[in-house]
């Protein structure tokens, strides 16, 4: 690969953009577009068994294959990676569309995670390609936004199309997919790409997807389909952990390796890892409780709960968009997550004030307030690992930030899933039967003698329930909601104290006003650890052209 960054003019930057955005919307909003919509799909299909399956399945293959992306686009060149990826979701989305059977959409939905993991990361490394690290903000806001409008975005479509026809949720995707096609086709034709010689670590991939895939089924059956100390669950713990071992063995003896272990010596790339580890937790972990409190306690049907959580989109949005800018202007990236990460710990802390009675206008500002910490922290961890990485791992290091924040996420939602049911058996375990006992002898048997057989897995049914028995269900929600909130107001606090650590380097190439940091106008190579260039450059040559290119890209 090239070692210097490639040239666009104005207009086919911002075309670009248009087709990796389209690109990124497409794989963040089939996370979260399906819930709504799955209990109309699972009416008409069958197979209430195999419900979450089609959410796993998703997850497992976009997290699994994220880091594979980002060293495939190293060594065979962005444009047919992409292509690949973008081919791949487009036929996932065609096939889980004309799905007959549940296996048939878990397959197809598996097919487009395969997809989607790639374009969540290929986003970040094409558009790092064709600007600096210091101009690179501004433009990675703007994927930050792309994020916030499709985590509102995704349940309100699903449920819209699930009161008409759910199989659109999946034909949505193929205009949208052939505009990013045709669009990112045309212009990255004229980003350049030098082969050149390597071998890909086949086994080092197998070993990867096997180690997380075992990880993420033992934390979407744990106490689900298997209780957490069953058999199956240790067992898929363990061999995780074992491929896990496994994987860092044969990455530190190849030449070619998925994740580059040397990497991990630059303090910035660990640190930002870590931190955007610790902060998917606390974002994919709770963002999925909010719409749970805006239908079980404020009765919202599933549409209006994602109409509700616009507040939260507005300040992701806004914030994303402020903080590209800002950090292109100032030069550095290093106060912004750590001021993000202090934001959501106010956040969620704030949340544990919500009750049954609170208005929405409060929830909006709690809303508001997690939404600007997001905003703050999203994009600026990934471009702190961009800049500590050369343009030779460019695609390693961000699929590297992609796949953390994911696996985080995983983990979040399997965590605090885990304390809101324990938390929630034994609140309404003390509330139900005293609840049940105030109801006339026929309704009393109608919702459970002692208040054991009441369902609480649908809003409907909760909504439906006597008006005792319904207020016992929300007050125990609420109380158990607050254990969660504030499990993930003290997981923030640590992503405080791990931002705080970060290095407070300059972002390399020039800022809006000219002024530069790092080694050349365009980016260059990052330092290695411990302030060793990884790569040479004549700076001379970085000399001679940075005025013109700097200028054509700027």
């Amino acid at each position: 690969m090239t070692t210097e960054a490639p040239v666009l003019n104005r207009r086919q930057i911002r075309l670009l953009m248009i087709g990796l955005m389209t690109g990124m919307l497409l794989a963040a909003l089939d996370q979260t577009i399906v819930g709504t919509a799955l209990p109309t799909i699972v009416g008409e299909l069958g197979g209430i068994n195999h419900y979450s399956w089609v959410v796993t399945a998703y997850l497992l293959a976009s997290t699994a294959s994220t880091p594979l992306y980002g060293k495939m686009a190293d060594l065979y060149g962005r444009r047919p990676v992409f292509l690949f990826s973008i081919g791949t979701f487009l036929l996932g989305s065609l096939l889980a569309g004309l799905s007959q059977d549940m296996t048939q959409l878990i397959v197809t939905r598996g097919i487009q995670g395969l997809g989607a993991g790639g374009l969540m990361t290929l986003a970040f490394v094409i558009i790092s390609d064709v600007v600096s690290p210091r101009e690179r903000g501004r433009y990675q806001g703007l994927f930050g936004a792309v994020f916030g409008v499709s985590s509102v975005a995704g349940p309100l479509v699903g449920g819209y199309f699930a009161e008409t026809d759910w199989r659109w949720i999946f034909y949505i995707n193929v205009p949208l997919a052939i505009l990013a096609i045709v669009v990112c086709s045309r212009v990255m034709r004229l980003i350049p790409f030098t082969r050149r010689d390597h071998s890909v670590d086949w086994l080092g991939a197998g070993l990867l997807v096997a180690g997380v895939s075992s990880l993420l089924l033992a934390l979407s059956w744990g106490g689900n389909e298997y209780a957490w100390g069953s058999g199956v669950i240790i067992g898929l713990f363990v061999a995780g952990a074992v491929l896990g071992v496994l994987f860092v063995l044969q990455e530190a003896r190849v030449a070619e390796p998925i994740l580059p272990l040397r990497l991990f010596r630059s303090p910035t790339f660990a640190l930002a890892n870590s931190a955007g580890f610790v902060l998917g937790l606390v974002m994919f972990g709770s963002i999925i409780f909010i719409p749970l409190y805006l239908q079980i306690v404020k009765g919202a049907s599933p549409t209006r709960s994602g109409l509700l959580m616009l507040p939260m989109m507005a300040g992701i949005i806004v914030t994303s968009v402020l903080t590209g800018r800002a950090m292109s202007r100032i030069g550095r990236y290093k106060w912004f997550p750590v001021a993000g990460a202090a934001v959501l710990v106010v956040g969620m802390l704030l949340f544990t004030r919500l009750e049954v009675d609170s208005s929405l206008w409060a929830a909006f500002g709690f809303m508001v307030v997690i939404g600007v910490g997001l905003g703050l922290c999203m994009q600026s961890l990934i471009l702190a690992v961009q800049n500590a990485v050369s343009m030779r791992d460019l695609g390693a290091g961000t699929s590297s930030a992609t796949f953390f924040r994911s696996l985080g996420g995983s983990f979040g939602v399997a965590i605090l899933g885990a304390v809101l049911t324990s938390r929630l058996n034994g609140e309404l375990a003390d509330r139900l039967p005293g609840a049940v006992a105030q109801l006339p002898p026929e309704q009393r048997a109608a919702v459970g003698g002692g208040g054991a057989d009441v369902s609480i897995n649908d809003p409907a049914t909760i909504l439906a329930l006597p008006a005792p028995v319904r207020a016992a269900v929300q007050f125990s929600f609420v109380e158990s909601l607050h254990l969660v909130f504030l499990t993930t107001g003290l997981i923030a606090i640590l992503a405080v104290l791990v931002t705080l650590a970060l290095p407070n380097e300059k972002l390399r190439g020039a800022g809006p006003e000219g002024a530069t940091g790092g080694t050349d106008g365009l980016g260059g190579e990052a330092p290695a650890a411990g302030g060793k260039p990884l790569a040479k450059e004549s700076k001379a040559e970085a000399a001679a052209d940075m005025e013109s290119k700097s200028q054509t890209l700027l």
